[in-house]
């Protein structure tokens, strides 16, 4: 069995000898061949360049290979007459939203996809009000999505996909171009979709987005470089890993028994106070009372 790969789960996407190249260009993708399961939070990593977007796109029918095939929820993707259900079942995020607009409204932009899927009128309103009461974006609601800043822009974008009840949601770097308040806010989304079982694929290059991920594929040059989980990834120590999960891994490498797979300071800390018999301060009163002492 290749690595990743897991018989007892339903597959959502599986390439085979996939190569991609644009007319007269070197390929992008060189026989790619992965399953990626129904229910995952799958990371899809590497460097600019890496062909990982490519791929992204080839996940609901945006690119078709020049060889080998991509089947989606056991649908060929080159196949036209699998297109719209394709489309129907696996909604797709950019990195930059404010392309994928097409309302004038917030409101009206969440509502775009569900009126296309035909749905009857009050289908439509019930689906949208629950999306934007869901995600916080009631106060955004009649503003046009032009104004937006880059973090409400990415969570209206990703409403409008949600709107659609896709089986997958695939996520292209969406948190790359925002500031550090609006990507944990695009993070937290990304965690209650989770939550709701969707299988999501998500496409970066951030350290700190791997962390929480099933498993992780690594492209380099248009092939697969690594296909593992999060521990395996972070002991093969080929691959950039936030600070704190350095030094979480340096300390397991000298005799210190904690785990690697953290990435928050506070979590962190709080694993090493235990590991040296420290009870971890939770509350107010017990921080006061630790500073009268010193």
């Amino acid at each position: 069995m290749k690595s990743g790969e897991n018989p007892e789960k339903e597959v959502a996407f599986e390439a085979a000898n996939l190569s991609f190249a644009y007319p007269g260009s070197t390929p992008i993708l060189k026989n790619i061949n992965l399953k990626i399961y129904k229910g995952d939070y799958t990371i899809i990593a590497g460097l600019n360049g890496s062909g990982k977007s490519t791929f992204a796109y080839h996940l609901n029918g945006l690119l078709t290979p020049t060889s080998g095939t991509m089947t989606v929820f056991g649908k060929k993707t080159w196949e036209r007459k699998n297109t719209s259900k394709i489309h129907r079942e696996v909604g797709i995020v950019f990195q930059n939203p404010y392309t994928q607009f097409v309302g004038n409204t917030v409101e009206e932009d969440i509502a775009f996809g569900p009126e296309n899927l035909g749905l009857k009128r009050d289908e439509i309103k019930t689906r949208v009000n629950t999306i934007i009461d869901s995600l916080n974006l009631r106060e955004l609601a009649y503003q046009d999505p032009a104004t937006l800043s880059g973090g409400e822009a990415q969570a209206t974008a990703i409403a409008g996909v949600l709107a659609m009840d896709p089986e997958c949601i695939v996520l292209d770097e969406v948190t790359s171009m925002l500031d550090s308040v609006a990507e944990n806010r695009i993070l937290q989304l990304i965690d209650g979709v989770r939550e709701r079982g969707k299988t999501i694929v998500y496409i970066s290059h951030n350290p700190k987005d791997l962390m929480k991920a099933d498993r992780i594929i690594v492209f380099d040059k248009g092939e697969i470089s690594f296909d593992g989980d999060l521990l395996n990834y972070i002991r093969s120590g080929k691959y950039r890993l936030p600070d704190v999960t350095e030094m979480l891994k340096y300390l397991r490498e000298n005799g210190v028994e904690i785990s690697e797979t953290l990435s928050e300071p506070k979590d962190a800390a709080e694993e090493i106070l235990k590991y040296f018999g420290q009870k971890p301060k939770t509350n107010e009163k017990e921080l006061s009372s630790a500073g009268e002492d010193v």
